[in-house]
């Protein structure tokens, strides 16, 4: 009896931050998710939690954009941003199994299954490919509860390995998309992202883990492969050949609230539940990632080399009762790619090219791509305040806004980008509606410098379990 009694409290303790996390996401009501015990005392569990994101937006197209070969200065449509199931199996108290699958970026002509065309059963944007995102393992060398004393250790060491996100460099390059302050990340903050990645995850080994209030996380990767064909006198590409191993670490000082680290997905707001105030520090480094040929026809090879600074704080303030909270985070990255290295995206981008368009195309191509990173400086902020308790004190209300400053080496003027909206939290994350327009600037293709501006307003439905 004893035993089992002793055997219950330490699982219990085990998975104590993962339920602080959950319920710092949304409510205590909740718990951990769906959870299955899988034996009579409850040590070995399977946790699961599913969420959806569902867009629906008016977008400013960039100058010569076609839609499903309509030509489009602007665009409304409604899709899924995410589609995601997480498990994860404490197969005992040292040893953790986390899998993580799902679909993204579904609209109504694209983000179908490879081939899908046309029309009928396989038509554009139809039956999207479910994937994996994260598929690791991981023990616990010295654990965050002592198994003995079931009290906290001050020092903890985890080893893992696999498809993860135990990511260098920021906070938001492990960043949750169950919390965001925005309606989503600004992207760069994922800067391979689905070049040498797999949608920000690569095959590797981590270590992570505490010592005092700093905590660490460390990676020993290969970068998936790339081959683009770098043009004479031009930039430099992704080209990596046989990718060399890639390294990177982040490390942040938590000065107030310790935040649970059982998965590496960052908390982006905590409503209210938690005193938070972070200074971190990352890197990621990658030999020979980029390529480019010069103009007499000699190949170099460049090195990925990235490094950030951030500081994320959510301080409750003011009265306990109204439960009012500030959040707020800002990073700075310096990204070296290689020579002139430029990438735009689009995130859930509808728009093609328009062939017949004979007006002036910009630089980041159609629909709504944007300048998204580059061998340069990327500055980022964001906050957010959480106004006080209704009567009903059920629905929440957090007006927030981001800015972000890009000064990039193949650009001949810094780009400013501004979001602002408002989160409508029906029952914490559980169940949210946000609003949020953002401006980009459009560049000139030859010149490089702002040509004009595009807007773009977004709504989104958020649930999760």
């Amino acid at each position: 009896m004893k035993k089992n009694i002793k055997r219950l409290l330490l699982m219990a303790a085990c998975t104590l931050s993962a339920i602080i996390n959950v319920q710092a996401q949304g409510g205590a009501n909740y718990g951990p998710g769906l959870r299955i015990n899988i034996n009579e005392d409850g040590s070995r569990y399977l946790r699961m939690i599913f969420w959806g994101q569902i867009w629906a937006r008016s977008s400013e197209q960039n100058p010569g954009t076609v839609i499903n070969s309509d030509p489009a200065k602007n665009a409304l449509d409604i899709g899924a941003r995410r589609l995601r199931l997480l498990a994860m199996a404490q197969i005992s108290p040292r040893y953790l199994i986390v899998m993580h699958a799902g679909i993204n970026n579904q609209s109504f002509v694209i983000g179908g299954a490879s081939g899908s065309a046309g029309t009928g059963g396989y038509g554009q944007g139809k039956k999207p490919q479910l994937f994996f995102h994260d598929v690791f393992n991981e023990y616990a060398i010295l654990p965050s509860i002592n198994p003995k004393t079931l009290k906290p250790n001050r020092n903890s060491l985890y080893l893992g390995a696999g498809l993860h996100y135990w990511w260098g460099l920021s906070r938001m390059t492990s960043a949750s998309t169950l919390n965001f302050l925005m309606i989503d990340a600004p992207v760069f903050n994922w800067p391979l992202i689905e070049n040498s990645d797999q949608f920000a995850r690569q095959y590797g080994i981590y270590i992570k883990g505490a010592l005092g209030k700093l905590h660490y996380q460390m990676h020993l990767n290969k970068p998936f492969a790339t081959n683009l064909a770098p043009a004479s006198g031009g930039p430099a590409i992704d080209n990596n050949g046989n990718s060399k191993a890639a390294i990177g670490g982040y490390y942040d000082l938590q000065l107030f609230d310790q935040e649970a680290n059982t998965l590496p997905y960052r908390v982006g707001s905590y409503i209210g539940s938690k005193k938070v105030l972070n200074i971190g520090a990352g890197f990621y480094h990658n030999k020979d990632g980029t390529r480019s040929i010069t103009s007499d026809a000699i190949t170099r090879k460049h090195n990925i080399s990235l490094q950030a600074l951030d500081v994320f704080a959510d301080i409750p303030v003011g009265d306990k009762a109204k439960n009012m909270a500030v959040t707020a985070y800002s990073v700075f990255y310096n990204y070296d790619f290689g020579p002139d290295y430029l990438r735009s995206v689009g995130i859930m981008n509808t728009g093609a090219v328009d062939p017949q368009f004979t007006g002036t195309k910009t630089l980041e191509g159609p629909g709504n791509n944007r300048i998204m990173m580059g061998t340069g400086n990327i500055w980022y902020t964001q906050a957010g305040l959480l106004l006080p308790k209704g009567k009903s004190g059920k629905l929440r209300v957090q007006p927030m806004a981001a800015y972000t400053l890009k000064n990039l080496e193949a650009l001949n003027q810094s780009g400013h980008y501004y979001d602002i909206g408002s989160n409508f939290f029906l029952d914490g994350h559980h169940s949210r509606i946000t609003l949020q327009y953002s401006s980009r600037p459009l560049y000139h293709p030859t010149s490089k410098k702002v040509m004009e501006r595009a807007g773009e307003l977004l709504l989104q439905f958020q649930v999760y379990l």
